[in-house]
């Protein structure tokens, strides 16, 4: 595996590239997958971590899109629906069932408003009753009837509902459970579609923490951000995959777009125990009182909620007190009896949906389908730039497999196969049912002497993929981390290692759920740093720098408090 210096002077040696991919969100590096899988040689950068910008702030949900059907999306819901079943299927560590259970206030309201939408006749938002989330429900059951994973929805009584959860807004006139699937680690299935490219393709190189500089002519300028050194890529093709910055990327291209017109989207996650199991792991979807579709649900052992869907012109954006209010209270319109404030919060995250420029007087019907709009002669450039609009989580298979195929046909190439049922990273060989889980685990932990308990940490963690970090772990001496037990200094390290981490924040934050579910503490920063420093050569400013760093980004950026992050007086 080459590191990241090595892929930088290969890339200066050999600047003619088939395809440059700028932003490594889902979209691009599900675009970069795909393309090394046809053997094209593609390199993909983004000026920040792979997965750090709007792909790292989803509600970590794997779905359909029920609320879609109102807007008449039928293509994008069905596609989406596949594409779940597709997660559940390729990423097993990762993407997992969820029951989904929705509270319902009433029989019939929005049964007019809803064909009124439908027909562009009403943009107003409505409260659904009992009867059109039947319609909604039954509509999304039959869209996978021929490739059903997971049960059909059902209904159940208020007194059933609240015999359930005693603790239920007693306004309801029943419930409804249908299933969609959840994201434990998004940012984990971007760093793993990566590793599996390049393992597949040694001509596909990605490269984090390189921005676009410029471009003229054949050449596009790249700039390392972290050393200030550029460096000169010639592509027969670009392929701007830069969510909410694909205008802000189009522009250092000297090209002038206005293909984006985002929203913004809040989450907090929450500790509390009586509300974690209040959902009886279940997500919980509702619409609050102006027509917003909100959900909370189990994320681990804490509790995540959103969502907020504000339009902005900013990509960089942060969660304000009045989306953090505005939350809370979705809460209490559930549990309206359950005391959950501002206390509860240990993590908040924020980010800009990349939608197209839109019209719509409402947020929500803005549509949350994808495109590709391309530039074919750029003023002053020699390539093409297809940038990639809207899109969805769900859907980024579909949406890379369709760009890959117009870039396919460009360069003059066939499709060699697909990725509908390539496994992702850990979800290779991944055993079907405990009993076949257990086994595997027993085998790993007697080749590579790793106790079972811990390989079955190792698993819960990482898929198949722990049999080779039980491997890296066997191969030293190893102890627990001080300050979190379950994590070890060499699986840490291997990390470091194998999956292209530049900052102590990635590791927080994209490799691990270290930092969401609130973990995180000042000491912890300390031995992590540590462990990092003994891996890149840091030295002792640097391994400083990187400390002042992270906990800057985790109270600024995600309202982690500062007395969580308390640095000894030296570092202050």
């Amino acid at each position: 595996m080459m590191n990241r210096n090595d892929v930088i002077n290969a890339v200066r040696q050999h600047p003619d590239v088939s395809v440059l991919i700028v932003g490594a969100g889902i979209n691009g590096i599900g675009t970069f997958r795909d393309l090394a899988a046809q053997g094209v040689d593609v390199l993909l950068v983004d000026k920040g971590d792979f997965c750090s910008g709007a792909s790292a702030a989803s509600s970590h949900m794997a779905h359909g899109g029920l609320r879609y059907l109102e807007n008449a999306e039928f293509r994008l819901v069905r596609e989406a629906l596949h594409e779940r079943n597709r997660m559940l299927i390729n990423a097993p560590q990762y993407v997992k069932p969820l029951p989904t259970t929705i509270p319902i206030f009433s029989w019939f309201s929005g049964t007019l408003n809803a064909p009124l939408k439908f027909l562009n006749l009403r943009d107003k938002p409505g409260e659904r009753g009992a009867f059109i989330i039947k319609i909604g429900l039954t509509m999304y059951d039959w869209f996978t009837r021929s490739s059903r994973v997971m049960p059909t929805h059902r209904f159940a009584s208020r007194a059933a509902s609240l015999l359930a959860r005693p603790q239920i807004n007693r306004e309801i006139i029943c419930t409804a459970t249908y299933y969609d699937a959840w994201m434990a680690v998004p940012e984990r299935i971007c760093v793993e579609l990566i590793l599996d490219a390049e393992a597949d393709n040694p001509q596909a190189r990605a490269l984090n923490y390189v921005r676009v500089d410029g471009a003229d002519g054949d050449t596009v300028t790249l700039r390392d951000e972290l050393s200030g050194d550029t460096l000169k890529v010639k592509p027969k093709i670009v392929i701007n995959a830069a969510g909410p910055w694909i205008d802000l990327a189009n522009r250092a291209m000297r090209q002038e777009t206005n293909f984006i017109g985002g929203t913004k989207g809040s989450h907090i996650v929450i500790d509390h125990p009586e509300l974690h199991q209040a959902t009886l792991g279940h997500e919980m979807f509702f619409e609050n009182k102006d027509g917003r579709i909100c959900l909370f649900f189990p994320l681990f052992d804490k509790v995540l909620a959103g969502t907020t869907d504000i339009r902005s012109d900013e990509p960089e954006t942060h969660c304000t007190d009045q989306e953090i209010d505005y939350m809370l209270e979705l809460i209490n319109r559930v549990f309206p009896n359950m005391k959950v404030d501002r206390s509860h919060i240990v993590f908040h995250f924020s980010g800009v949906r990349p939608l197209p420029s839109s019209k719509a007087s409402l947020t929500g019907q803005i549509s949350r389908d994808h495109s590709i709009q391309t530039v074919e002669q750029p003023a002053g450039l020699r390539f093409p730039i297809l940038s990639l609009v809207g899109g969805k989580w769900t859907t980024y298979r579909a949406f890379a497999e369709q760009t890959a195929d117009v870039v396919l046909k460009r360069l003059g190439r066939q499709r060699k196969g697909d990725t509908r049922k390539t496994p992702i990273g850990g979800g290779r060989n991944y055993p079907d049912g405990e009993r076949a889980q257990q086994q595997w685990i027993a085998d790993v932990a007697l080749k590579t002497g790793v106790s079972a308990e811990r390989v079955q940490t190792l698993f819960t963690r990482y898929g198949t993929r722990a049999a080779e970090v039980a491997g890296y772990i066997s191969a030293g001496t190893d102890s627990p981390l001080k300050t979190k037990a379950d994590y070890s200094r060499r699986e840490i390290m291997f990390l470091a290692e194998r999956e292209k981490i530049v900052h102590l924040d990635d590791l927080i934050l994209r490799r691990s759920m270290l930092g969401m579910l609130g973990f995180v503490t000042g000491e912890m920063l300390l031995e992590l740093a540590d462990v990092l420093t003994g891996i890149f050569g840091w030295s002792a400013q640097q391994t400083e720098n990187e400390v002042r760093r992270t906990a800057e980004i985790l109270q600024t950026r995600h309202g982690v408090k500062a007395e969580r992050l308390t640095l000894p007086e030296a570092l202050r």
